[in-house]
C-alpha cells in the first residue's frame, strides 16, 4: 500500500513543485537557525530533493518535466530585481562608469578563464560553449548555450553551481579580499554569481542588491553580445 502511495505522488506533477518548495523552505528554516553560510537553502534544498529522487526512484527528466511551472517563474522574477534598481537609481547613475568598467572586465575574466581552462584539459567544442555562460542568469545562459551548439541541460546545472557558490563564499571572499565599498560588493555578486549571488546580496544591503542587479544585467548582455560574435 505503502509502494503505491509513493508511486501516485511521484507521478503526480503536484508533487514535484511540492517537493521543491518544502525542500528549500527546509533549507532557509535550517539558515535562519544556525546563521551559516554553509546552510544556504539552495544548497540545503537540492540536495533533499536528489536525496528523494533517489529513494523514490523517480527519474530526473520526470522530475524536470513536471516542475516546469516553477522554471517559467524564472523570468518574471529577475525581472522583479528593477525594483531594487529603481529604489537606488540615483546612487547607481552616480557610479554608473565604475560599475561598467568593473562588469565588463569581470565578464571578460570569466569568459576567457573558461576558454583556456578548457583548452588546457582538452574540453570538446560542446563542452567549452556549455560551460561559457556559467556566471549569467539561466534564462539567458541557457538560450545561449543551446543556440551556439552547447548542451542546455550542462548549462543549467554549471549556472546553478555558480551561483550557489558565489552566494555562500561572496561575503567571505569579499571579507578576505578586503572590499568594503557597496559597489564593488555589488559588482561582484552579480557578474559572477547572478541571480542566485543577487538574493544574498539583497540580503546583505539594499544597495548592494541593487548594484548586483544592474550587474548580472550587464554581464548578460555582454556574454550575448560576445558569444552571438564568436558563434555566429
Amino acid at each position: 500500500m505503502v509502494t503505491g502511495m509513493i508511486e501516485i505522488l511521484s507521478k503526480s506533477g503536484f508533487f514535484a513543485i511540492a517537493l521543491t518548495v518544502i525542500a528549500f523552505c527546509i533549507g532557509a528554516a535550517c539558515q535562519s537557525k544556525w546563521k551559516k553560510a554553509i546552510l544556504n537553502p539552495i544548497l540545503i534544498g537540492a540536495a533533499l530533493v536528489m536525496l528523494t529522487l533517489w529513494v523514490l526512484d523517480i527519474p530526473v527528466q520526470q522530475y524536470q518535466q513536471d516542475c516546469k511551472p516553477l522554471t517559467y517563474l524564472t523570468t518574471p522574477a529577475t525581472i522583479c530585481l528593477a525594483i531594487a534598481f529603481y529604489e537606488q537609481l540615483q546612487k547607481l547613475k552616480k557610479h554608473l562608469p565604475a560599475i561598467l568598467i568593473g562588469v565588463t572586465g569581470g565578464t571578460l575574466a570569466s569568459l576567457l578563464s573558461v576558454w583556456l581552462l578548457s583548452k588546457l584539459f582538452g574540453f570538446s567544442q560542446v563542452l567549452t560553449i556549455s560551460l561559457l555562460p556559467k556566471s549569467i542568469t539561466s534564462a539567458i545562459g541557457v538560450v545561449l548555450s543551446e543556440q551556439a551548439g552547447g548542451v542546455g541541460a550542462l548549462t543549467t546545472a554549471i549556472i546553478i553551481i555558480t551561483g550557489i557558490f558565489g552566494n555562500v563564499t561572496g561575503p567571505a571572499l569579499s571579507k578576505l579580499f578586503r572590499l568594503k565599498d557597496p559597489i564593488s560588493q555589488g559588482v561582484g555578486f552579480g557578474t559572477a554569481s547572478h541571480v542566485i549571488g543577487t538574493s544574498r546580496a539583497t540580503e546583505i544591503s539594499p544597495l548592494i542588491g541593487a548594484v548586483s542587479s544592474l550587474s548580472l544585467t550587464l554581464a548578460g548582455l555582454i556574454t550575448t553580445v560576445i558569444m552571438s560574435i564568436l558563434f555566429a
